[in-house]
């Protein structure tokens, strides 16, 4: 039993350590605000992974991007929080191989707003 604990323990820290969030990101916002309105959006992520830090920008396109100020990975869990219009945007995400899915949040003058955040890692 204790081998294959053992086992198990090894083949999930090989299977963490492939784990790589560097690329380009494209996919869907879906945003809920205070007021329970709803609208889409597209989502851009411009991620660099060195070790447990996550660099680079994130936006709806190219042209539209802010930085991100801070970013780690652990395990396949992505947290990123980046500043847009003087608002702390945070993202909460889960990478599975060339998909990452999540939740972010906006504290806004009117409320937070919420999104899913659902991208794949362009080729």
């Amino acid at each position: 039993m204790r081998t294959l604990l053992c086992l198990l323990l090894a083949l999930t820290l090989a299977v963490a350590a492939d784990v790589d969030a560097t690329g380009k990101w494209t996919g869907s916002l879906s945003i809920t605000n205070s007021d329970g309105g709803t609208k889409e959006s597209t989502a851009l992520l411009l991620l660099k992974q060195r070790g447990t830090e996550i660099t680079g920008s994130v936006g709806p396109r190219e042209d539209d991007q802010a930085a991100i100020l801070k970013g780690t990975i652990t395990g396949n869990k992505v947290t990123i929080e980046a500043e847009h219009d003087g608002h702390t945007v945070k993202f909460d995400l889960v990478l599975a191989g060339d998909r990452m899915t999540g939740d972010a949040s906006l504290a806004g003058d009117g409320g937070i707003e919420k999104a899913k955040l659902d991208v794949t890692r362009a080729k």
